[in-house]
């Protein structure tokens, strides 16, 4: 059987109601598991995650875009997290039985119906199409508010699909085929942001830290703290307690405690495998230890 995830980020994370009707299109898709979804106020972005046979997944990112786009208007989006449009982006992943270039091709017929729905379109990581636009936030500096001019300038910001124009509710959305990154938020015992964009800085790949991390400091109003939220992009090559204890230790410069920490959405057996051996120091240890891995196979 093939299997095909897809987590596609949605910019509402205060109202619920219309995350439900989001969520709620997904797990009416025939063949389509909705395994986890969750919301942030201070983000106000919501993560979905659902997998199945490639056409059922592409069947229920079909029906979330077209009620994302309904239900969010972008001309009033305010939140923490950087943001494109009202789906922000909506990756691919192939988990069982499933080339890479085939879940190119889902992405892509995915991102032609979008386009079609008058929205601009841009493929990034192994969907790209130009080699700048392979990393996410090179496609989304400037953010939602940056469209209209981006656009002028067609040279370089020309849409992979759909209208090369401004469209105020819905923005622009980034699709594409990539690696199971795992999205880890370390939140801290402060309020002080500048701490969080320094330990941001230190950790990410374009300022010199972790080849595989992506990185900035967010504030948490609600929660009168502040946050390193991050994508690590290659938990193999990057396993996630290494760059979790070099931020506990920038932290600790800091004097600022580790609050908590947070994964949104689904990670893969093997991060979890390398969080064993290094937390529990369980050296030896491997996957087929882990009883529900048997009835996997």
């Amino acid at each position: 059987m093939k299997i095909l995830l897809s987590v596609p980020n949605i910019s509402e994370g205060r109202n619920l109601e219309v995350v439900e009707q989001v969520a709620e299109v997904v797990r009416q898709t025939p063949g389509v598991k909705l395994i986890d979804y969750s919301s942030d106020a201070d983000h106000n972005r919501s993560v979905l995650t659902y997998l199945g046979e490639p056409e059922a997944v592409l069947a229920a990112s079909k029906a979330m875009a077209r009620k994302a786009f309904e239900l969010i208007d972008m001309s009033r989006h305010q939140g923490s997290h950087p943001r494109l449009g009202a789906v922000d982006v909506a990756p691919f992943i192939p988990v069982r039985n499933v080339e890479v270039a085939e879940a190119v091709e889902i992405s892509r017929r995915f991102g032609r119906f979008v386009g079609e729905l008058g929205v601009p379109v841009y493929y990034y990581r192994e969907s790209a199409t130009r080699p700048e636009r392979y990393d996410l936030p090179v496609i989304r500096k400037g953010q939602y508010e940056a469209l209209p001019e981006k656009l002028k300038d067609l040279a370089a910001w020309q849409p992979d699909e759909g209208p090369a124009e401004f469209n105020p509710t819905a923005g622009a959305m980034v699709t594409g085929c990539r690696f199971p990154l795992i999205a880890f938020n370390v939140n801290l015992r402060t309020t002080d942001l500048a701490i969080a964009k320094r330990i941001a800085e230190g950790v990410r790949f374009k300022n010199g830290g972790y080849r595989h991390v992506q990185a900035m400091g967010v504030e948490l109003k609600e929660q009168g703290m502040v946050q390193v939220s991050m994508n690590l992009t290659n938990y193999v090559e990057t396993p996630l307690p290494r760059v979790l204890e070099t931020v506990r230790m920038e932290a600790a410069r800091h004097g600022v405690p580790v609050a908590g920490t947070e994964i949104i959405g689904s990670i893969p057996l093997g991060a979890v495998e390398e969080i064993i051996k290094h937390y529990v120091q369980a050296h030896d240890f491997t996957l087929n230890q882990i009883l529900e891995t048997a009835l996997l196979e």
